[in-house]
């Protein structure tokens, strides 16, 4: 559901501005919260997951960098590093908190207790601590067109299509890895040879890994372009997964090595879009973008599974290898758009195609 919305979540940020999407996210939230927590049966659960997933399509990630590109521009790397940076954190304050509400009072309460948090601290973050909208960063209306402007170059329309692509495809294998590996990571370090216990403390390795590379990315000043980040993080994680893959005694440095490949892929999925095409309708870039990698988080897990009970978990390990060596030429394809030169050829080709 979150990708089936984001395209539309994004022209409304790139319409509205970020504040009224990002409200409504929260309170829808809290009404999704509230329908599982008094739901008396199946189809009214259903319900609320529903509701919950359109609200994870206009609330998470994705809807917080657009909302940050809109708002800032140029200087929106560094707040969207500040941003995954923080964001690294919520899984190791959640997961507690979750379990303590649990024992305090039991899933539905627990669901409440979300919901309240949403109305009573998220909704007035966003009320009080975004502006309404951008004017002076909104798109100029668009010149009028001439006999020579009504039909762009074909050589231009298919640069940015091609470029789009391209962006799309490598965002979308990095997700489909770091979802198949976040779900089945302890399994298939079973099956490696690795105890349980043991692969559980490995796994905690992740997390760490992450918030570390984004806080080098932070305190380097981002000085690299965001298509060479791109390419050290596909370097990294093709690195990570090939030592899982043929070695049993490198398990640790080989999650050092993947877990700081993603840390830095979540800084590009924001920062790389608007270094290729700019800030004009960024939003509804970013919208475009997260369909297919929304999607292949959805179906990945599902995938690995089915390759789990067919192949075991090196036969997960050599097709995510695979796939992080498709990223890392992909990403390779990238470089010629870093040089500042064919930057604003895109651009102009972006602006041309709209």
């Amino acid at each position: 559901m979150p990708g089936l919305v984001s395209p539309k979540v994004g022209d409304l940020i790139e319409r509205y501005g970020g504040r009224p999407v990002l409200m409504a996210s929260a309170v829808l939230l809290a009404v999704g919260l509230l329908i599982l927590a008094v739901a008396p049966n199946l189809p009214v659960f259903t319900l609320g997951w529903l509701v919950i997933g359109v609200a994870m399509g206009a609330g998470l990630h994705d809807p917080a960098i657009a909302t940050i590109g809109r708002l800032y521009d140029k200087e929106a790397r560094a707040i969207i590093t500040s941003l995954t940076l923080i964001a690294g954190f919520s899984s190791t304050e959640c997961w507690p908190l979750s379990a303590l509400l649990l024992d305090h009072l039991g899933w539905r309460g627990t669901c409440v207790a979300y919901a309240a948090v949403n109305l009573f601290l998220v909704l007035p973050l966003y009320g009080w601590g975004l502006p309404a909208e951008a004017r002076h960063l909104a798109a100029p209306p668009p010149p009028r067109e001439t006999a020579s402007d009504a039909a762009p170059p074909p050589s231009r329309g298919r640069l940015h299509r091609l470029l789009f692509s391209l962006a799309a495809v490598t965002m979308t294998l990095s997700s489909v890895i770091a979802a198949v590996m976040s779900v089945q990571l302890l399994t298939v370090l079973e099956q490696r040879g690795v105890p349980l216990a043991t692969a559980v403390g490995l796994g905690a390795i992740i997390g760490p890994c992450q918030v570390g590379a984004r806080l080098i990315d932070l305190l380097a000043g981002q000085r690299a372009h965001p298509v060479w980040e791109g390419i050290v993080s596909a370097a990294f994680a093709t690195l990570g997964l090939g030592l899982l893959l043929v070695s049993r005694d490198a398990v640790a440095p080989a999650l050092v090595l993947y877990g700081g490949g993603i840390g830095l892929r979540s800084i590009v999925r924001g920062t790389l879009p608007l270094a290729l095409f700019g800030p004009v309708g960024y939003p509804s870039l970013i919208g475009r973008l997260a369909f297919p990698m929304l999607l292949g988080q959805a179906a990945g897990p599902s995938a690995g599974a089915a390759l789990l009970v067919q192949f075991g978990g090196r036969g997960v390990l050599l097709a995510l290898f695979w796939l992080a060596i498709a990223t890392l030429v992909i990403s390779a394809l990238l470089v010629p758009f870093a040089h500042p030169s064919t930057a604003r050829l895109v651009e102009g080709a972006r602006g041309k195609s709209r």
